[in-house]
């Protein structure tokens, strides 16, 4: 664990290149066909699209840079690295509090419920794919998705800057399909959002690899607002 205040320096032997087939690994691990049911949540988007807050591609890019920005670079892919150097360590107790700390942090019970369920959904998967860590730390497993992912990243050797790049693809790649289906965006205009803030995922992976432990931490209002509507919107398409 690093010193709080500090900045984060990860150590590992795999941690500077990936190879063609961890590579593959994580192509695989990021692909929206994982079948985690990552399809069904649109994390408060359903409402803000209903709000009129999003209602067309400028505003949809703004909603999930505000996102990548305040939310995934402070808080989830720190969290991440985090969770990579301790599954490299073999230390579940770090994985154990990190992942704590991201239920914690998930502001809304859609947003806890989601965690929950697909960190469950990815931890049986993983022990299907034979990746020991399902096993022996499932309990922490279930607690988080991202200690899932990490485990999953650890046993397939993929470099932790690869990972964090990954996963925060994901989580973009998951929410345009959603806008695409709720503003609605057409896939062209879908496209051209993802190869904008494709640099705002790079900027954020540099900054969670600088932060020190006391630096992590993220609130997103209208997120949270939106989440908390959701839950008794009259009509949607997903779950959260």
């Amino acid at each position: 664990m690093a010193t709080a205040g500090m900045a984060m320096t990860i150590t590992t032997t795999n941690t500077m290149t990936t190879d063609p087939l961890a590579r593959l690994r994580l192509l695989q691990l990021v692909s929206p066909t994982l079948p985690i049911g990552a399809f069904a949540y649109s994390q408060g988007l359903e409402w803000a699209v209903e709000a009129g807050w999003v209602k067309d591609e400028a505003a949809t890019r703004d909603w999930l840079a505000g996102l990548i920005a305040d939310g995934l670079a402070h808080l989830d892919l720190p969290i991440l690295a985090r969770m990579l150097a301790a599954c490299e360590l073999g230390d579940e107790l770090a994985l154990r509090r990190w992942a704590a700390y991201l239920l914690a942090a998930r502001e809304t019970a859609e947003l806890r419920g989601e965690e929950s369920v697909r960190a469950r959904a990815l931890t049986t998967l993983l022990r299907d794919l034979d990746v020991a860590k399902a096993v022996a730390w499932r309990d922490t497993l279930h607690l988080a998705q991202a200690a899932g992912f990490a485990c999953a990243a650890d046993a397939w050797a993929i470099a932790p800057r690869d990972a964090l790049l990954g996963y925060a693809w994901s989580w973009l790649e998951n929410q345009i399909a959603a806008a695409i289906k709720l503003v609605p965006l057409g896939q062209t205009a879908g496209q051209r959002v993802l190869l904008t803030l494709a640099a705002e995922l790079v900027r954020a992976v540099d900054v969670a690899m600088l932060l020190g432990d006391d630096e992590i931490g993220a609130s997103a209002p209208a997120l949270a607002i939106a989440s908390c509507r959701h839950e008794t919107q009259y009509t949607r398409l997903f779950r959260s």
